[in-house]
């Protein structure tokens, strides 16, 4: 057998150590960033509360007497007309009304860019540097290659993402699309303010409305990192602020230019996430009713506005160029047939209108009981109980013209949730699925702050009936959004600063780097398989190492698509399946014991686990641990315990400490992939031990080399998972029952009993705790009876 890879080890290992010093002199934001931000909150906070007290004095100078209620419903003093396009009584109290709507449209965009900007800011000061879990490295690496991503295929963010990745002079790939979609996040909030501004007059309401969302810890983890969901949160922005600019336009003229615009707007959400058709449904309808009621809506206007939707749909063009094409390292699906294109934007193979494919997920009552208290965790109760209030307001006798987009966008919320937690088919009592829902409840997170925004409004409305003309209410509203706003901030920013995560990407490279040259690798699961993509396709790490997706395989379109990619790889079929042949469709199928004996001149390595379909490997391969791969090696090489141990010892430079992380998180599962790597080797001796048909004697060997390495991987790491306690209590037991000269007994029972102990105290969910308690009484016993026959040999002796 091959001992290349032990000699190649080293040199990757220097080359690892040189790319993360290259990577970590990227541009990286320094404290003037936060500094920016601070200012920017600063001219937004002091400059807005003077504008209102300017308004109110110019107001009441103007003899325009007791100031109005805020609200559009109710009448205004009969006088003159004046010069000032926004009326004297709305204007003093920020009051809605088409005045707050029209006249100050140039107020609120400014407004809305500031605080946009010290969004992005904050955002930009919080960016990771490198890749992160999830899908994330398969995004940047479809769009890097301009290829497709996974189903729908996420056209637009492709695209813009490939713009970030060709224009952005800053960092990695990953860190320009980072950029990209943390300013895309800021847009969102941006939208968001001017949404509730435009129904209410309130600048401290969108404040709220757009703080609360932005900072809360969710929006915040998903706006900064390359994922679609900030697109998706700009999206919802978008289209709540054309419903509310629809709502407040006064010509039909402006009416059917915004219900156009809004037409398209949906189209080009589509082009992204899927999940905000159920905002589409709810809108759309809504649109063409008032249409309808102001006698709008003619055949040749519903027409139009089913063209401008189909154009918003035009980026998915994309999908069946670049599968034609096919020149992407990287790509999913084959869109150049009708039918494949649809299999794709349906998301079939996933399984449409679900999360995931063959899974069973909670209920739908557990699912809203996670959401609702996923809500309250992430916005505060204050934010729900003012969204409540908004819903509340519209009951009130004195009537809002607003209170119709209030119903809307409380229905769209119901609606949204209700759906969702009845297709969402993942246990979301596992920290990690509960991680890949939660991403989704962003959308109804969104449509509650504006609601909450409209809920202070309506609260200060309601306080200026009450106290009439109090200098304090609107000072009182201030404070209430900017505590909320700076109460997001300050729980979340530690939670969300991921300037210093590199966690992902050094799996990545710890991987890569510890490959013999032109090793091939067999790829499985989210984890390994976009991570190593990313460093492989777009940063260009190890160009000699081949990435082939397992998973993949089993698809008709992969291998006839990517074979051409995979230079030095023969595949002996168009399609990976158990059963070897031609398919009842024609299809040449090969499994993996034909692949692996074709491509016998390689160096196989699985990452992380093979199929469990296809056992045929083992008619003549077994399966070596390789750090948190597994080599293939051909079973007529000889195991040589010792030489293996060395050489799998040192394979990676993982510095991270152990339970680091927030358990739902893809660091998490990086770092625990790595820690258990530590302890793989010495598993597998172990368990060679225990079953292979060996002499005794090499049994034994095998106990003892098994014995040593586990001893050697637990006193190294002190804070460390919670199963090597067991592990390593069982081969001392072994080693105990083996009778080696040179071990003392009595230290094997200690450890034996110490670390089954601390097993136990820790893991009070594993099932065989009560039978490794009941063990634990005689090991004591038997530990005690050695002590007192040690003591009585001293006696004697003496």
């Amino acid at each position: 057998m091959s001992r290349q890879p032990g000699a190649y080890s080293e040199e990757n290992s220097e080359f690892y150590r040189r790319s993360l010093m290259n990577k970590e002199k990227s541009f990286l934001p320094d404290a003037r960033v936060g500094q920016m931000f601070c200012l920017a909150v600063a001219v937004v906070i002091c400059r807005l509360p003077s504008c209102v007290d300017s308004k109110r004095r110019s107001g009441e100078a103007g003899g325009a007497g007791p100031l109005p209620p805020r609200g559009r419903g109710v009448a205004r003093p009969a006088r003159p007309a004046r010069p000032n396009p926004e009326g004297a009584g709305a204007a003093a109290h920020m009051g809605a009304g088409a005045g707050a709507g029209a006249g100050a449209g140039s107020g609120a965009g400014g407004a809305a860019g500031a605080l946009g900007a010290a969004v992005a800011a904050l955002y930009t000061a919080t960016l990771p540097p490198a890749l992160p879990g999830g899908d994330a490295g398969e995004l940047i690496t479809a769009a890097y290659e301009l290829g497709v991503a996974h189903p729908p295929g996420y056209p637009l963010f492709t695209l813009l993402a490939k713009l970030a990745t060709g224009l952005l002079p800053l960092g990695s790939p990953a860190y320009r699309v980072h950029l990209l979609c943390g300013w895309l996040g800021a847009a969102a909030a941006s939208l968001l303010f001017y949404t509730v501004f435009r129904l209410s007059g309130s600048y401290a309401g969108g404040i709220l409305a757009a703080g609360v969302f932005s900072f809360s810890r969710l929006t915040w983890q998903w706006s900064i990192t390359a994922e679609v969901f900030s697109l998706n949160n700009l999206f919802v922005g978008l289209l709540m602020a054309l419903t509310a600019h629809f709502e407040e336009a006064p010509t039909a003229k402006e009416r059917s230019k915004i219900s156009k615009l809004g037409a398209f707007c949906c189209g080009l959400s589509l082009c992204n996430q899927h999940t905000i058709v159920l905002y589409i449904a709810c809108i759309v309808p809504w649109v063409l009713s008032r249409l309808f009621r102001k006698t709008e809506l003619s055949l040749g206007h519903l027409l139009k506005l089913g063209l401008c939707f189909l154009a918003g749909l035009l980026p998915y063009l994309y999908l069946p160029a670049s599968s034609y094409l096919n020149r992407a390292r990287w790509t999913w699906g084959d869109q150049t047939t009708l039918q494949g294109f649809l299999t794709h934007f349906l998301r079939e193979e996933y399984g449409t209108f679900n999360l995931a494919k063959s899974e069973t997920g909670s209920s739908m009552r557990e699912m809203l009981v996670f959401q609702l208290a996923q809500m309250k965790s992430e916005l505060s109760l204050p934010v729900l109980a003012l969204a409540l209030v908004a819903c509340v307001s519209t009951a009130l006798p004195t009537k809002q013209q607003k209170s119709p987009v209030i119903w809307l966008f409380a229905g769209m919320l119901c609606l949204y949730s209700l759906f969702f937690a009845w297709r969402a088919n993942l246990d979301i009592t596992k920290p990690l699925f509960l991680g890949v829902v939660e991403r989704f409840w962003l959308q109804s997170n969104a449509a509650v702050a504006v609601l909450a925004g409209l809920g202070l409004a309506a609260l200060a409305s309601v306080g200026s009936v009450v106290l009439e003309s109090s200098r304090a209410l609107p000072w009182l509203e201030w404070l209430s959004a900017l505590a909320l706003v700076a109460s997001q901030v300050w729980a979340n920013y530690s939670a969300c600063d991921q300037s210093n995560n590199y966690v992902v990407d050094k799996f990545a490279r710890n991987l890569l780097s510890s490959m013999p040259t032109g090793a091939v690798i067999l790829l499985r699961g989210d984890l390994p398989g976009n991570a190593l993509r990313y460093v492989h396709y777009c940063e260009g790490m190890r160009p000699d190492i081949t990435l082939v997706d397992q998973e993949m395989m089993t698809y008709e379109w992969y291998l006839p698509k990517l074979a051409k990619h995979l230079p030095g790889v023969y595949f002996p079929g168009n399609r990976w399946n158990p059963v070897e042949g031609v398919l009842p469709d024609g299809t040449l199928a090969f499994n993996l014991h034909r692949f692996l004996k074709v491509n016998k001149h390689k160096e196989v390595f699985v990452c992380i686990g093979l199929h469990e379909g296809d056992s045929t490997w083992r008619r003549s391969y077994s399966l070596w641990p390789w750090g948190t791969c597994e080599k293939l090696v051909p079973s007529d090489v000889v195991f040589d315990p010792g030489e293996w141990i060395n050489l799998t010892r040192n394979l990676y430079n993982w510095t991270e400490d152990y339970r680091s992380f927030k358990p739902s998180s893809w660091e998490a599962v990086a770092n625990e992939e790595m820690w258990q790597a530590r302890m793989k080797t010495a598993f597998f001796i172990f368990n060679l031990a225990e079953t292979a048909s060996v002499s005794a004697e090499m049994k034994s060997e095998l106990y003892t080399f098994a014995y040593t390495s586990y001893k050697e991987i637990v006193n190294s790491h002190p804070n460390h998972p919670v199963n090597w306690h067991k592990n390593y209590a069982i081969a001392c037991e072994r080693m105990l029952r083996l009778h080696r000269v040179g071990v003392d007994p009595e230290v094997l029972l200690s450890e034996t009993v110490k670390h089954f102990l601390l097993y136990t105290e820790k893991a009070e969910d594993d099932p065989q705790r009560q039978d490794i308690l009941q063990a634990v009484k005689h090991l004591k016993k038997e530990l005690q009876g050695l002590r007192k026959m040690k003591e009585d040999l001293r006696r004697r002796a003496g």
